[in-house]
């Protein structure tokens, strides 16, 4: 069970560093708001403990070992620690969904860009969608259809993200628009990165990839339509919050760079109120053909990983083995 005290401390995290989700888990029942709180805050505060340090590697390396320790119930002495390992064990969450985040956060370790649309729908399945799939575990809804439709809202949500930081991110030497896209558009990168200013280029760039996420958004409503009626409200809020600052930077004539798109806390609430009014009367029979079409293929270990057949526990991947080893190789040269 999650202590009080640890869940109270999340909750707080949360509703300082995550002010959609905190708006939007307003609208989840208690069985799940509480896992889902724990959750949020544990990859909130291990996002910014990669991204607000220089040393990188080393926070990723760290947070690997976080994990380890999580999933051997001998967690570090911190409340999102405790209150993340007695999720882990109170609804069997399968370690290679956090794990997935992991080798997303190891991606940005290394600094990589991604050359097309795929490349960035594959970061976007290990920092968001696997997320998604993590909820799913915490709703009890483990079957691959709404698991798919689950990472695609992940997926919808995290190019909204990019679309809205292209500046802030560029400004911090990252870059997550496809590079064949840029080029396309007559951008060289590099350049772009060593000057970044809002162009009719970079406007159709960040356009077309809310294009993406317009599309995914509308695979992802036939599964919000298919989760346990208490579920919906808060999720649907969630999709219609996030959809909202694509709008916002959509009126800004796709200028993520000059500003930062934001939503009003009323404007939150509008679109919360809207979405538990829409979940309650939505039909219980979702668009048959759409809910069960096969996963984007960039989330499909997402699925298999979530299904409730799937093993608890299984091996690191050569792949994630391999950025570690050479984080770590990093890591140990940046100290010398």
């Amino acid at each position: 069970m999650i202590a009080p005290a640890d869940l109270a401390h999340c909750a707080e995290a949360i509703r300082t560093g995550s002010h959609s989700f905190h708006a939007a888990s307003r609208l989840l029942p208690g069985r799940v708001r509480a896992p889902a709180l724990v959750l949020y805050a544990f990859c909130r505060l291990a996002d910014d403990a990669v991204d607000e340090t220089e040393a990188k590697a080393s926070a990723v390396l760290r947070l690997r070992d976080r994990l380890d320790l999580c999933y051997l119930g001998r967690p570090q002495n911190a409340p999102e620690d405790r209150a993340f390992a007695a999720m882990v064990a109170d609804y069997e969450m399968p370690q290679a969904l956090p794990e997935a985040l992991l080798e997303g956060f190891a991606w940005d370790a290394e600094g990589r860009q991604y050359d097309s649309l795929s490349g960035v729908l594959a970061y976007s399945a290990r920092v968001a969608a696997a997320v998604g799939a993590m909820m799913c575990v915490l709703m009890r809804v483990r079957d691959s259809d709404r698991l798919a439709r689950a990472c695609d809202l992940g997926l919808a949500m995290q190019l909204t993200n990019i679309a809205r930081d292209v500046g802030e991110d560029a400004r911090a030497g990252r870059l997550y628009l496809p590079r064949d896209w840029l080029r396309g558009a007559g951008v060289v990168p590099s350049a772009f990165l060593e000057d970044p200013r809002h162009t009719p280029a970079i406007a159709g760039v960040t356009c077309r990839l809310l294009g993406e996420a317009a599309r995914l958004y509308a695979r992802a409503d036939a599964g919000v339509a298919a989760l346990p009626l208490s579920c919906r409200p808060g999720i649907a809020a969630a999709r219609q919050i996030y959809s909202a600052i694509g709008d916002c930077v959509a009126r800004s004539g796709y200028d993520s760079i000059t500003g930062r798109a934001r939503t009003s806390g009323r404007r939150k609430a509008v679109l919360a109120v809207r979405a538990f009014a829409g979940a309650a009367v939505a039909s219980v029979w979702p668009n048959a053909a759409t809910l069960h079409a096969a996963p984007t293929p960039e989330v499909a270990f997402l699925v298999a990983a979530a299904r409730r057949d799937a093993p608890a526990r299984v091996p690191r991947s050569e792949a994630m083995l391999d950025i570690l080893t050479q984080l770590a190789q990093n890591d140990r040269q940046s100290r010398a």
